[in-house]
């Protein structure tokens, strides 16, 4: 069964099309993840699955109800996570809690359960005291999740969720996620983080407002053409930089100390990058064929002229 349903989906601001045209399907019990650089259109796309903001033109439907249509249907059928934290600092942990339940109308008499229950999993309980301005960046993100769950949604909208946390509570933030799929909910996350991407059961590639690729990760990876090979050595920005002008229309990423060069003829040697790199007197360690990431597939279609858009 189809949990979200975009048409045509489509906002312009003046002369500027932040998104452009979306048709997706995701079905009950999924988690999709919406991928791209800031400005790709992500928040945007969110803001209109919420009904926050009203589409220029198409459609969607949550839960079979049109955010066109029956917009205060589809605000209680969602939890809805902003990118920025949008929680009481003066609040405790608890007292958020509970005004959230009041705005989504939770009873009360069902309400003492519900919060014990986002405790248990969120590990927010030993916290309920402190005020929400006093927790760290993870815990403020598992506070925002906690409140947008307080009213048990069928549909979970989640904004760049681990933006600024660390990564350890990246990870847990996930662990919660894959925790809430096994309740049946259904998980639509945009992220700028292409390893959490993986996590996901599908992805959208989003540039410029558009899709530049939809499918499961293994999907995604699988539209790489060519070869990639992974070149470590003390100074990337160089090695990049050089590598940019010896192969004008391949795509070239930095990955911490590495560098990856993308070219569309799987053909191309180890020993062509090697010595590109040698007669601009570039020191390497090592320069090896590796299989492509999402972070590579996205930084090869862009490179390659892919996406639209204003």
């Amino acid at each position: 069964m189809i949990a979200i349903r975009m048409e045509g989906l489509a906002r312009r601001f003046g002369d500027t099309a932040a998104v452009d045209g979306l048709t997706l399907s995701v079905e009950r019990g999924e988690i999709f993840g919406l991928v791209g650089p800031d400005g790709a259109g992500k928040t945007t796309t969110m803001r209109l699955l919420a009904a926050i903001l009203d589409p220029s033109s198409g459609n969607a439907w949550i839960l079979d109800h049109s955010i066109r249509g029956d917009a205060a249907e589809v605000h209680r059928r969602i939890g809805y996570m902003s990118q920025r934290f949008g929680l009481y600092a003066d609040l405790t942990v608890l007292e958020n809690l509970h005004f959230h339940a009041d705005l989504h109308g939770v009873p009360r008499r069902d309400r003492a359960a519900r919060i014990d229950g986002l405790f248990a999993f969120s590990g927010l309980g030993p916290f309920r005291r402190r005020l929400a301005g006093n927790l760290s960046g993870g815990m403020k993100q598992k506070l925002g999740l906690s409140c947008a769950l307080v009213h048990t949604p069928g549909v979970l909208l989640l904004d760049e969720p681990t933006s600024g946390v660390d990564p350890v509570s990246r990870r847990d933030f996930w662990r919660i996620l894959h925790r809430l799929l096994e309740e049946g909910v259904t998980i639509f996350v945009s992220t700028a983080y292409l390893d959490e991407a993986e996590r996901c059961r599908r992805v959208g590639l989003l540039h410029q407002g558009k899709f530049l690729a939809v499918g499961s990760p293994e999907e995604v990876r699988s539209l790489f053409r060519g070869a990639l090979l992974e070149i470590r050595c003390g100074d990337p920005r160089r090695a990049a930089a050089v590598l940019r002008q010896a192969f004008p229309t391949d795509a070239v990423g930095l990955f911490g100390d590495c560098v990856h060069l993308g070219t569309r003829d799987p053909a191309l040697p180890v020993a062509a990058a090697e010595t590109a790199l040698a007669a601009a007197g570039v020191p390497f360690e090592s320069v090896l064929p590796i299989p492509p990431s999402l972070e590579d597939v996205f930084i090869s279609v862009l490179g390659q002229g892919g996406g639209g858009g204003a």
